[in-house]
């Protein structure tokens, strides 16, 4: 991974912020991945990043769905959290390949848990590294990927 920038937090606000921002320098056809432990803050990283992109969508955690979409925003957002996914043979059962075809994708992807479906995601994509500091502060560290 090639390092974009780099940024700590001091809370989900902080973090949710930065993600906000980022939203905005963005359109279609854009993929993120999400990695960091349990209680990292990915999840409140994709509500910020829904909020600047313009939806008011009800941002949730979709480890039992696999994928929630958001729409009301610039593009539609496609967020999946592949925890409970075992490899990346299951996630195309699902059909999930096509969202990571660049030249088709109508809106912006988000990736929780990409490891577990190693070798899915090869398009170039932008990662997210999100690391546990002192209390509720965060490391958000942002590279391209290809």
């Amino acid at each position: 991974m090639e390092e974009i920038f780099s940024v700590i937090t001091k809370n989900e606000e902080e973090t949710m912020l930065v993600a906000e921002k980022l939203a905005k320098t963005v359109g279609k056809g854009v993929v993120f991945t999400l990695v960091g432990d349990l209680g990292a803050g990915k999840t409140h990283f994709v509500k910020g990043f829904v909020k600047g992109m313009g939806s008011n969508a009800l941002v949730t955690s979709p480890t039992f769905t696999i994928m929630n979409v958001y729409e009301g925003g610039k593009v539609p957002i496609y967020h999946f959290d592949m925890y409970r996914l075992s490899s990346k043979e299951e996630a195309e059962e699902l059909g999930f390949n096509e969202y990571f075809d660049l030249k088709h994708l109508d809106g912006v992807v988000l990736v929780e848990w990409p490891e577990n479906v190693s070798g899915l995601i090869t398009c170039p994509h932008i990662e997210i590294i999100i690391e546990k500091l002192d209390g509720d502060s965060r490391k958000i560290i942002v590279g391209n990927e290809v």
